[in-house]
């Protein structure tokens, strides 16, 4: 099973892809390691960001995604542009799990990854991506939140 993890932050979609076979975790390489969208007002912006994150996950053969949830209001609410690059996500015809961050730290805690972030050839600002994307390959495994 391939999963694209992502966080949306402001206008920018920050991914990690990692993938299972039998009991082997991977982090395939990809081409991009984040989408920046410049003018999220415009359709014209959305469509273009839309196209490539399809085609990403087309590439790939990824499965499903997981997505860090968001506050929809209060002080640490997502930006009206992260929702938007939200819906374009689910728009690509997979699987969307949003997981809240206090779930991604459970899932982590109870499950943590056998290697440190360091070893996985990863930018420091995948990590939450990354995070999100073994969370819910751990949710997959032993289904439990």
């Amino acid at each position: 099973m391939r999963i694209c993890g992502v966080e949306l932050k402001g206008s920018e979609a920050v991914i990690c892809l990692l993938s299972q076979e039998s009991d082997t975790f991977n982090i395939p390489d990809c081409r991009k390691q984040s989408f920046q969208v410049s003018h999220a007002e415009t359709t014209e912006s959305m469509v273009d960001f839309h196209f490539a994150f399809k085609k990403l996950l087309e590439d790939y053969r990824i499965d499903e995604v997981a997505l860090i949830a968001r506050e929809q209001k209060g002080k640490f609410a997502g930006s009206a542009a992260s929702f938007k690059l939200e819906a374009a996500i689910q728009l690509c015809d997979l699987p969307v799990t949003l997981i809240a961050p206090h779930d991604v730290k459970a899932l982590l805690k109870r499950n943590p990854p056998q290697v440190d972030f360091v070893g996985l050839e990863l930018k420091k600002f995948q990590q939450p991506a990354f995070e999100v994307a073994y969370a819910l390959q751990m949710k997959k495994i032993f289904g439990k939140d």
